[in-house]
Order: structure tokens, then C-alpha cells, then sequence
């Protein structure tokens, strides 16, 4: 763990290759649930927003997901379109603006269970003008981001290369042009020498690299085999590192069944 926060989370994985690393990437992105309004009943309306806009704009608001007090709709036992206690969340929303013109935010947003609610209460939804009225049903549902955009758990989540760069003490006479020039301040100079200060933060630009006067470079740039930073953003949906063990968690499970069906396949071709 090299850092983390409530919703980031940064890690340095090792011994694994790079197809592991886009399948888990993919997996957090596409197959790890959370909650997310997928219906709404527009009740009144006389702002002038549509209804289809109004809805769209509930869809996206992040909202704090309790995976263990909820299932998957297609898993649900109620085999209900509407759903039921168990696979669906009722938020409401009745609000008019009786003084002057009002916006409309998330935290207006009430629930039945106050562990599945917006993760911000700042979000706007829509501006009432005087004596305009919204009020609505809003059904919230846990989802894929296969599905959707609005079950994606996470706003960013990416990897790259851990870095490895090597300065020869021989070749080098500490110009510090490579100093200069890197966007990211990775290199620096102390006691007449170019020190590492800040490897993390290393893109592999190679711009250090190109930029050394010496016809042999005194820098090299490169990435060790096998090992990356991973970073991770949640919405707030979920704790960052609950996504993470969600995400393991699923890809483990679809590599055993990926591993069965082709055994499957090899006997029945035997």
C-alpha cells in the first residue's frame, strides 16, 4: 500500500504479469456492483427540465452502496420486475419553490435506508423557478458497469510500469539539464550529483534521457518486468479497498470457471 485515503488508493503489485493487471482493471470497471437509481416515476413537474433529463441526472449521482444487505436483481429471489426490499431502494424527492428561484440538490433526495443515500448532498439536479414544484419515486437498483456507466464504482482506475531509472556516477557531470526538464520532478541535484527524489511520479517520457548532452547518455529510463503502480478513484460508492477485494474476488472466480470449461472442452475433445 503506498497510499490511501476514503477514496483513493494507490498500491505497488508485484509478480504479476500484464494481462493480470488489464483483467483486473477491466473487472472493477465492468463487473464490481454498486447502487444506482435505474427507474424513476416523475410525479409533478412543472419545471423546465424534461422528465427524461431529470431522470438521466438522477442515474448518475453516486450513491453509499450496502452490497450485503442487497442482491443483484437477476439474483434476487422476489423474480420480480419491480423489485423488492432486498434488490431495490426507494429515494423520494418533493420539493417546491414557494419564495424565488431554488436549485435542487442530492441531499434533498430522501431515503428508506439511510446506508444507500447520495454520496454528496451538493449535486445539483435542477433550478426551480417561483411556484415550481418536482416531485418524484426514485428506485435505485445494484448494477454492473457492463451495463452502464452509472454502476462504475470508480471515476479513474489505472496502472503502469513501476520505474527504474539508472544514473552512471562515471559518465555523468551533473549539468542538471535532465533536472530541468523533467515535467514531473523526479531527478534533482545535491552535492554536486543528479539524485532520485521523486521516483513514483516518473512517467517514462525519456525526456532525461534525450536531453543529456553526452554521447552516451547518462541516464537510463526503464521499468521493472512484472511489477506496477496501480491507482484507484472510487465515487464513494464503496471504500476503495472493498472494490479492490470485490474486484479479486470476481476475477478469481470467473478464472476457475474459465480453467473447468476448458478442461471440459479438452476431455470432450480427447
Amino acid at each position: 500500500m503506498l497510499e490511501k485515503n476514503d477514496r483513493n488508493m494507490r498500491l505497488l503489485i508485484r509478480d504479476v504479469d500484464v494481462p493480470y493487471m488489464n483483467a483486473l482493471r477491466r473487472t472493477i470497471t465492468s463487473a464490481v456492483p454498486c447502487m444506482a437509481v435505474d427507474e424513476a416515476v416523475i410525479l409533478e413537474n412543472s419545471s423546465v427540465m424534461p422528465d427524461e433529463t431529470i431522470a438521466h441526472r438522477l442515474g448518475l449521482i453516486p450513491l453509499k452502496t450496502d452490497l450485503e444487505s442487497y442482491t443483484l436483481p437477476e439474483e434476487c429471489e422476489c423474480k420480480s420486475e419491480f423489485g423488492c426490499n432486498l434488490c431495490r431502494v426507494t429515494l423520494t424527492l418533493d420539493v417546491e419553490a414557494k419564495e424565488g428561484t431554488r436549485p435542487v440538490y442530492s441531499g434533498e433526495l430522501v431515503s428508506e435506508n439511510k446506508d444507500v443515500s447520495p454520496v454528496s448532498d451538493k449535486i445539483p439536479i435542477v433550478k426551480l423557478a417561483k411556484e415550481q414544484r418536482l416531485r418524484l419515486e426514485a428506485y435505485a437498483r445494484l448494477g454492473r458497469g457492463k451495463n452502464h456507466a452509472k454502476w462504475q464504482p470508480v471515476s479513474m482506475c489505472a496502472y503502469k510500469y513501476y520505474p527504474k531509472i539508472e544514473i552512471s556516477s562515471k559518465n555523468c557531470d551533473a549539468c542538471g539539464k535532465c533536472v530541468e526538464i523533467c515535467p514531473k520532478k523526479v531527478l534533482a541535484t545535491k552535492d554536486k550529483k543528479i539524485e532520485i527524489v521523486n521516483l513514483m511520479s516518473c512517467t517514462l517520457c525519456q525526456d532525461c534521457v534525450k536531453t543529456c548532452p553526452k554521447e552516451k547518455s547518462a541516464i537510463k529510463v526503464g521499468w521493472e518486468e512484472n511489477t506496477f503502480i496501480f491507482s484507484l478513484e472510487s465515487t464513494g460508492a464503496l471504500p476503495p479497498e472493498r472494490i479492490m477485494a470485490e474486484a479479486v474476488r470476481i476475477l478469481e472466480k470467473d478464472l476457475k470457471e474459465f480453467e473447468s470449461q476448458i478442461k471440459v472442452r479438452k476431455s470432450e475433445e480427447s
